[in-house]
């Protein structure tokens, strides 16, 4: 099966800053791919490269197989890829249902909202990615949320822009362990449906308990990938990363 995404050779220069230098990767169906590095690795360009907010200046890039000539933001949407960045751009004020559906309601012929139906839809996708408690549904105001709760509303989104490729950048930060559980609950139910997921972290333990294979980013170059098989404990990883990028120096 190709991959969902393909990146090959992908640079990307600002001014006379390279902020990537021949980048390749791919995610494959269903898999959760961890990517790591310090600040200053490069991973923000790379999301925002494949999201189509930057066209790269050299590589290519392959979705499921075929080449995508002149990237842009309307054909990473138009190729199912939705991210959810660290802030989730969420309005606390509103319901769920009404973050899910902002600016993409369902409406009757005249205008007027389907209310009834974007309320089952959210339920039902908020259900499908483990939702389980009795005292929040569709209607339930997301200020009221815990912050693993919310990261679980703006995947929800995602699920609703029918994505198959989910990047999540930091979606653990300041949450405690309980929350992190939630989030990771969310990440295994998305993959158990056959949805991918870039899991973006500085936690080198969440992002090694949550994932299947690992990428690891320092100054814009791709130096190391490893499947989970190939490491035995988030220390390992972490020494594996710095001797590394200690190699690079």
């Amino acid at each position: 099966m190709e991959p969902i995404i393909e990146l090959r050779n992908i640079s990307k220069n600002f001014g006379g800053i390279t902020a990537l230098n021949s980048v390749s990767l791919e995610v494959n169906e269903g898999e959760v791919v961890g990517l790591i590095g310090d600040n200053g690795a490069g991973k923000s360009t790379l999301i925002k490269t494949l999201v189509g907010v930057h066209q790269p200046d050299l590589g290519e890039i392959f979705i499921r197989g075929q080449r995508a000539d002149n990237w842009n933001a309307k054909k990473a949407r138009e190729a199912k890829i939705e991210t959810v960045f660290q802030d989730r751009a969420l309005t606390p004020q509103q319901s769920i249902v009404w973050n899910i559906f902002m600016g993409k309601e369902l409406r009757y012929p005249l205008g007027f909202i389907r209310v009834k139906e974007q309320q089952d839809q959210a339920n039902r996708i908020i259900r499908e990615i483990g939702f389980t408690s009795k005292l929040i549904d569709a209607k339930s105001q997301v200020g009221n949320l815990s912050g693993g709760e919310r990261q679980g509303v703006a995947i929800a989104r995602a699920i609703y822009n029918d994505a198959e490729l989910i990047i999540l950048d930091e979606p653990t930060t300041a949450l405690s362990l309980i929350e992190t559980q939630k989030v990771f609950d969310f990440v295994n139910n998305i993959k158990a449906k056959g949805r991918s997921v870039l899991f973006i972290g500085h936690n080198i333990f969440h992002v090694f308990d949550i994932s299947d294979r690992f990428v690891i980013l320092d100054r814009g170059k791709v130096v190391h990938q490893l499947e989970k098989s190939d490491v035995d404990s988030p220390e390992n990883l972490i020494k594996i990363m710095k001797e590394t990028v200690e190699k690079g120096e």
